[in-house]
């Protein structure tokens, strides 16, 4: 098992770089199996999702060659159309590679989706969205088998703004017969940017980051290279991070416009924030206030950053209420917290946080991704020490977040024990 050992107290400053994004380094790695010409990407970040999605790709057939964040991908050869059962289970996003190969090969065998336990997460939007396309599905014994003739573009309305049903959508219909137009589409810039993409690779994708989008169908895809966008998550967690333990810092490699409800949330808890062309810079307030947060779609609060910003709060000066309307279970890391000190009273759907004054170091254990991130930042917080257990959840999705700490002054070192 890995962990973190935090000595909190230390104030944070200095600058810090974002790595490339996660949420749009997968999808975008999936649309890599529409062209059979080489695709180079950069930016990639090196981090357990992203080695698991290439580990798929090579398993199907295609040829990766990775050189640091520089990918190249060959999907010429690939062979085979089926996703290993124990590889899907790993992560949640394993299944718009779904999309992608029905939409290169006309039919694709999957499972359902693992990932971290923050609640239902249900794919009955892919599926329909699939059904409507003229693909056929047949499940047995948990593991679903999609065929079709051909994909008919056709006119898709979305009962609510899912991700990744509308990045499923867009992969398999980029060779399809005539326009697929989307309604009531996810809105998030992760989407924008694999459309860009595509795009660069000859598809045509209209829209994307409005919730109408328009894809034309092509022949073919051409050789290409691309630039993923910063990870605004991560970006938010390092900003959160130094919020709550104190200091100021620049983060570089950013999209300021990507992130505009966080940093308003932040400025409203005290920080002082500024912002340029691909910076944004954070100075910790004296005093955090308290504030109310609703989670909701892009551009709404992000539920990634609920946990994140809940962390911060635990020292305000006053009651938060964080309302989650996305994820029924992202309240776990609530529990480690109290343990910490914190006060912290789940009523339905939200938290009430009452700031205290001090938080004491313990051992805590990750539970998922983003709710192990919000336990490191309360480690920086509190006094003494503290050990997060089971940090593989955090590897997931932030790369080097330690070392990146570590260069603003926390003291944490990664550790691997029995």
């Amino acid at each position: 098992m890995l962990t973190y050992t935090i000595e909190g107290g230390n104030k944070l400053s200095g600058k810090v770089k974002a790595s490339g994004s996660k949420n749009s380094a997968l999808p975008i790695i999936a649309a890599t199996i529409l062209n059979p010409e080489p695709v180079t990407l950069y930016n990639i970040p090196n981090i357990e999702d992203t080695k698991i999605t290439l580990e798929i790709l090579k398993i199907l057939g295609c040829k990766v060659v990775r050189n640091n964040d520089k990918i190249t991908i060959c999907s010429k050869n690939m062979n085979k159309t089926s996703i290993p059962k124990d590889l899907m289970h790993k992560l949640r996003s394993t299944v718009v590679l779904a999309g992608a190969i029905i939409g290169r090969f006309k039919e694709a065998t999957f499972s359902y989706p693992g990932g971290c336990n923050i609640g239902a997460r249900p794919i009955d939007l892919h599926l329909e969205s699939f059904k409507k396309l003229g693909i056929t599905i047949d499940e047995n014994d948990g593991e679903i088998h999609c065929t079709c003739k051909d994909i008919i573009g056709k006119r898709i309305k979305l009962k609510f703004p899912s991700v990744g049903a509308t990045e499923n959508i867009i992969l398999s219909s980029v060779y399809a017969k005539g326009a697929t137009h989307i309604t009531g589409a996810a809105k998030e810039p992760e989407i924008k940017d694999l459309a860009k993409c595509l795009n660069s690779m000859g598809a045509k994708v209209y829209g994307a980051g409005t919730s109408e989008i328009t894809i034309f169908g092509v022949k073919k895809l051409h050789k290409a290279s691309y630039k993923i966008m910063s990870d605004r998550i991560e970006t938010g967690t390092i900003l959160c991070a130094v919020a709550g333990a104190g200091g100021n810092v620049t983060v570089e490699n950013t999209n300021p416009e990507n992130l505009l409800t966080v940093l308003y949330s932040l400025k409203e808890l005290g920080c002082n924030v500024s912002i340029n062309r691909d910076k944004i810079h954070l100075k910790s307030p004296k005093k955090i206030k308290p504030i109310s947060i609703n989670t909701e779609p892009y551009p709404g609060f992000p539920t990634d950053m609920q946990p994140i910003i809940g962390a911060v709060l635990i020292k305000s000066q006053g009651k938060s209420i964080l309302t989650e309307n996305l994820f029924e279970n992202r309240f776990k890391y609530t529990e480690e917290l109290v343990r910490m000190g914190a006060d912290i009273i789940q009523k339905d759907k939200s938290i009430e946080i009452t700031g205290v004054d001090k938080l004491y170091g313990k051992n805590v254990m990750s539970k998922d991704l983003r709710g192990g991130a919000a336990l490191v930042i309360a480690g920086l917080m509190a006094e003494g020490k503290t050990r997060v257990e089971n940090i593989e959840y955090i590897l997931r999705g932030y790369e080097n977040i330690d070392e990146k700490l570590k260069a603003l002054g926390a003291n944490i070192e990664k550790e691997k024990v029995e």
